[in-house]
Order: C-alpha cells, then sequence, then structure tokens
C-alpha cells in the first residue's frame, strides 16, 4: 500500500523550495499545489508530484487525494496590497481548512506569523497581515483538524542552524530566524506527533528543534 503524501500549498515560495528539498531528500512523500504549470519541472525533477491550482479559486479535491496531511506556507508576498493578503492569507488559508476537512486530514500545519496571537500590538506597518493570520489560524482551530500552527519571527536568509527557541526574546532584533530553520521545524512537525494541537513561535536559538518543541509542551503541561 503506498504512503499518504503531504500536500504543500505555496511550495514555490522561499520555505517552501527549502521544505520540498528536505521532504524529498528524505524520501518523503509529497505533492505540492502550484498556480503556475511553468513551476512544475523543478518539483518533478525532485520526486514531488504536482497539481496545478489557484488559491484564489476553487481549489480541486484532486489536490486533497490521496494526502494525510497538509502544510500551508503560502503568502501574497511584502509587494502586493491589502487585497491579496486577504485573498491569500485569508480566505485562501480558511479554504484549504475546510478542503483539509472535508477530507479528513490527519494534520494541518500552518505557517502563521509570530504577532497573529495578537495583531493589536503587533508590527504597525503589517497589522492588516497579522489580523489575517489570526483569523486564519483560528479558523484552523476551530475546524478541530489536528493542527500545527507555528509563528516564526522575521525572516532572514541565514543557513540552516538547527538549533531554535520557541520564548520570544526579549530584543526585537533578535526575534528572527532563517526559512531554512523554519523549514527544519515544519519538517519535524510532520515527524513528530509532540507538536499536534500546539502553536509554537520560532525563533533562533540555541536548542535543537525536537527538544525546543518538547520542553515547550512539557512547560505548557506544567
Amino acid at each position: 500500500m503506498q504512503d499518504k503524501q503531504t500536500l504543500v500549498i505555496g511550495a514555490n515560495g522561499q520555505i517552501g523550495k527549502l521544505l520540498i528539498q528536505m521532504m524529498t531528500e528524505q524520501k518523503m512523500p509529497v505533492k505540492v499545489m502550484l498556480r503556475n504549470a511553468e513551476q512544475a519541472g523543478e518539483f518533478e525533477k525532485l520526486g514531488a508530484d504536482v497539481v496545478i491550482a489557484d488559491l484564489e479559486a476553487d481549489l480541486p479535491d484532486q489536490a486533497f487525494a490521496d494526502c494525510d496531511k497538509v502544510v500551508f506556507t503560502a503568502g501574497s508576498g511584502g509587494k502586493t496590497g491589502a487585497d491579496k493578503t486577504i485573498l491569500v492569507d485569508l480566505w485562501g488559508a480558511c479554504k484549504a481548512v475546510d478542503k483539509a476537512k472535508q477530507h479528513a486530514i490527519k494534520q494541518f500545519v500552518m505557517v502563521s506569523s509570530r504577532d497573529a496571537g495578537d495583531p493589536e500590538h503587533g508590527t504597525k506597518a503589517i497589522k492588516h497581515y497579522n489580523i489575517c493570520k489570526y483569523f486564519a489560524d483560528k479558523h484552523l482551530i476551530e475546524s478541530h483538524l489536528p493542527y500545527t500552527i507555528l509563528r516564526p519571527g522575521r525572516l532572514t536568509d541565514g543557513p540552516l542552524t538547527g538549533k531554535i527557541t520557541t520564548v520570544r526574546p526579549s530584543e526585537q532584533e533578535q526575534q528572527v530566524i532563517s526559512r531554512a530553520d523554519v523549514a527544519a521545524c515544519i519538517l519535524q512537525c510532520l515527524d513528530h506527533s509532540e507538536t499536534v494541537n500546539q502553536i509554537e513561535e520560532l525563533y533562533q536559538g540555541e536548542m535543537p528543534i525536537q527538544e525546543a518543541f518538547i520542553k515547550s509542551v512539557k512547560g505548557r503541561l506544567g
């Protein structure tokens, strides 16, 4: 019997590409959802299955077929307006959650943002973005799907370190994490159950990823 796949929505983004490379290197069955068919070749070469679909349109059942996990790491990007943020980061995410529920997905990993839990006191310049992330996260939680919500700090193009903290540093300049480490955190979540039904902030740190997640969960349980 063929192993179920993980559907990655936003695979052509910077984090998505890093994640797909890590997953295919580990021979993890993966399906990528792309808006542009011209992008399919590079993912197929890595061994990923490809489905063409647009988050701003109806999502096809084909995208979720034969999948038991979903990663949502899509984003409208910093160069678009608030309208695209609403359509992709909020509405697109909610549609993906609803479709995942129809297909009884066993884990939905949402890449959110550090201030999604409290947009009112987050970075003012991207308040609309954090509000969209807040409601997308809320929709996922209320769907009763098994979820993992990751809220990384400011993203950098730094190297993969494999070490993080889930505790927000007091200094703004330390509230950062590389995209490579975020991708590694997603990979960890897909392979270990301790992150299911958890919300974790992600920052550069000194603790190996799995240890940091376990410590965070144990801390909540007292």
